[in-house]
């Protein structure tokens, strides 16, 4: 059973509210409280299947914080408060934990929130779990399910560096010191849309949104199945160093674009008619909000890309399987 199959089994067995705010299989969750809607997530880190070489423990408590808070701007959601839940080896020394507390609050700075508790237990290998807790107006909350034929597709960055940089990292890949520090740095110091993302839920102009965390490809099919909707991407937004980096080591810089996770940007369907404005706003406030196709009636995944039109495979990784999974 992969992740995704085991997560629809527990549903099968759990008994939810009527009135739930967001459905189960969102990026958070949600309740609504007499003025605002809680918001909450939760994700954690776990050493051997997140933690990838050459990553400080710093890195790694500053990327759990960076995980949800990712999460909770893809829904509009200003971050208030989390809580850190730490599985602790006994080979951890005291200047690893310091490292840790270093991360975790390097992370929660960054995004103006802090932690003000948690648990520790000791386990076999490191798990940093992270519970955020934030706020929208129930108006601004932009879920994966309201996207439209016809609605723009657009992305806060460019795809691919995190691919190139776990490249270098895990398979020790050469790149041209220019580019080397950027492609790994995605890595080990990502970033969360955050800015971007409560921009969007003010202009009331997303009509859906998802975090890029499980690929390009795969965040695309999430938005079709919630949104019963296919999408047209023409303008693939590969970053160039990805493409100097694909080319240096004969590698496929769509593939590596389309599939790559951990980049964290947001992927958002905006109504055409609201297009300009918002990418003005976005840009206006030193954010990007790049067009890179459009929704469509068909629920098809289609490329179009130096005059030809392929199918978009929708695959990513996914735990339990270890291989990427469509």
């Amino acid at each position: 059973m992969g992740e995704r199959k085991i997560i629809q089994t527990m549903w099968k067995h759990l008994e939810t509210p009527s009135n739930m705010p967001v459905p189960l299989g969102d990026d958070v969750s949600a309740i609504q409280t007499a003025t605002t809607l809680a918001v909450l997530k939760t994700d954690m880190l776990v050493a051997k299947t997140d933690i990838p070489p050459q990553m400080t423990m710093q890195q790694a408590a500053r990327k759990a914080i960076v995980m949800n808070i990712s999460d909770l701007a893809a829904k509009g959601a200003k971050p208030l408060a989390l809580l850190a839940a730490l599985g602790i080896p006994k080979t951890l020394t005291k200047k690893d934990i310091q490292q840790i507390a270093k991360g975790l609050n390097q992370g929660a700075r960054e995004y103006d929130t802090y932690i003000i508790g948690g648990d520790t237990s000791e386990t076999d290998d490191l798990i940093i779990s992270i519970a955020a807790f934030g706020t929208t107006k129930k108006g601004n909350l932009i879920l994966r399910s309201g996207a439209h034929p016809g609605d723009i597709v657009a992305t806060t960055g460019h795809f691919g560096l995190t691919s190139c940089g776990l490249k270098i990292l895990t398979e020790e890949l050469e790149a041209p010191p220019k580019i080397r520090k950027k492609l790994v740095d995605t890595v080990l110091m990502p970033h969360a849309r955050l800015k971007e993302g409560l921009i969007l839920a003010k202009t009331g102009a997303a009509t859906a949104s998802i975090d890029s965390s499980d690929g390009l490809a795969w965040s695309l099919k999430e938005i079709s199945q919630a949104s019963n909707v296919g999408f047209t991407i023409d303008a693939l937004p590969i970053a160039s160093e990805t493409i100097e980096f694909a080319k240096q080591h004969n590698l496929n810089p769509t593939e590596l674009s389309l599939y790559g996770g951990e980049e964290y940007e947001l992927i958002v369907t905006i109504d055409p008619k609201h297009w300009k404005k918002v990418q003005k706003v976005v840009t206006q406030a030193g954010g990007k909000l790049i067009r890179i196709g459009k929704a469509t009636a068909k629920k098809t995944f289609t490329l179009k890309q130096k005059g030809k039109t392929v199918e978009i495979e929708p695959r990513g990784y996914e735990h339990f399987k270890h291989e990427e999974s469509g």
